[in-house]
């Protein structure tokens, strides 16, 4: 039986656990977190990904979850009412068919048909991997080695796994002009299944509501030529440099700043993208947001995420050698992730247009109600799921 070990158990981690035990793979899924990580604002689940969590079995529990957004307000700079859109005329998706879920509520719906299936180790992180060319051994950070026939990175945008194997991140990182602060308040603002942003020239203050007893989710995003990096490495340095660049006195943009400043799950990083010419290397492959981060402004990361994995275990599935499944895995899906990834490019001008003439052009288009979303709708449904038939998992 062929083992693998997944690094990472965020949204593509277990969804390719999930696939690759029903084939008869022998998976285990390490997590540097000590648990699967809850709460998180709503991530959207649409087009191609929505099949696949459908023949996951997920689709009850996800629709109970389902948060439902019925509008997105957008305000001028002084915080009068430009226009009030549904969401689907942004995101190109189809009222009453997608799902927009915390994400944590999707990573436990992942998580729970696996739990007694599959090995978890939390707490834990690859510090050394040496491709042997037969199996790969592993070294934990606990200082436990192992061996496995292929290891899978799932570690997110910043992959552990990509950078011993692949190399440092800059060489795959595609920086896009803004960085952005995310945090919790509370909701004394009277929102309900909704989102408020302001903006002015490349820059945005946004509060986005779930149910009205949750918290709301504020989000500081502006335009910035370099990426902050100074900043990474300090959290002190990065609520000073967002206050700095929102010094407004309108609307309820001090109000945000001042929860910035405050909050205890600050969450702060550049809006990027990884471009990568190969997803594989010997025993070791990446998926997920490890190997084609969308960015958060494409709308796309959790869906492309979800669809790179039951590829991927489908093609380990169907492919004796496991070279050829990689082969296989980015010729079946490379041309999905680039149509989502460049829909970056459409989430920056609705999110924070970057000089006054592209935000005038957006409001205008906003108060004509003449956003489709037809862009976006192309790209997440521009895949079709095929249907594998697995061989033999006992293979090495």
């Amino acid at each position: 039986m062929t083992t693998v070990l997944i690094a990472g158990a965020s949204i593509a981690g277990p969804a390719l656990a999930y696939w690759l035990d029903r084939y008869g793979f022998e998976v285990t899924v390490v997590e540097k977190s000590a648990a699967v990580r809850g709460g998180g604002y709503a991530i959207d689940i649409r087009g191609t990904a929505r099949d696949v969590v459908d023949r996951m079995g997920l689709l009850p529990q996800l629709r109970k979850a389902h948060v439902d957004t019925q509008r997105i307000s957008f305000v001028d700079a002084d915080g009068a009412l430009i226009a009030a859109i549904q969401p689907e005329s942004i995101t190109g998706g189809t009222e009453g068919l997608d799902l927009e879920v915390r994400r944590g509520d999707l990573a436990d719906a992942l998580y729970l048909p696996i739990q007694d299936k599959v090995e978890f180790i939390f707490g834990d992180s690859i510090a050394q991997l040496d491709d042997r060319g037969d199996s790969v051994d592993v070294v934990f950070d606990s200082g436990i080695r192992r061996t496995f026939d292929l290891v899978i990175g799932a570690d997110g945008l910043h992959s552990n796994v990509r950078r011993l194997v692949f190399g440092p991140e800059e060489e795959f990182h595609s920086y896009q002009g803004y960085a952005f602060a995310g945090f919790t308040l509370a909701n004394d603002f009277g929102l309900s299944h909704e989102g408020v942003s302001w903006n002015v020239a490349g820059r945005a203050a946004v509060l986005y509501a779930h149910e009205p007893s949750d918290p709301v989710h504020g989000f500081l995003t502006f335009r910035v030529d370099e990426p902050p990096y100074d900043a990474f490495r300090d959290p002190e340095a990065q609520r000073e440099l967002v206050a700095a660049t929102f010094p407004d006195p309108g609307w309820q943009v001090p109000r945000l700043v001042a929860a910035m400043r405050e909050a205890d799950d600050l969450f702060f990083d550049v809006v990027s993208q990884i471009h990568m010419p190969t997803w594989s290397r010997g025993r070791v492959g990446l998926v997920g947001d490890a190997a084609y981060a969308t960015s958060f402004m494409s709308g796309q990361g959790s869906s492309v995420s979800l669809v790179g994995a039951y590829v991927l275990a489908g093609e380990l599935a169907t492919h004796a050698d496991h070279a050829e499944a990689f082969a296989a895995y980015e010729e079946r899906i490379r041309t999905f992730v680039e149509d989502n990834q460049a829909l970056v490019e459409v989430g920056k001008q609705v999110v924070a247009p970057g000089t006054q003439e592209a935000l005038d052009a957006r409001n205008t288009e906003l108060r004509a109600a003449s956003m489709t979303g037809d862009e976006g709708r192309e790209a997440n449904s521009s895949l079709v799921l095929p249907d594998y038939r697995p061989v033999s998992a006992a293979k090495g």
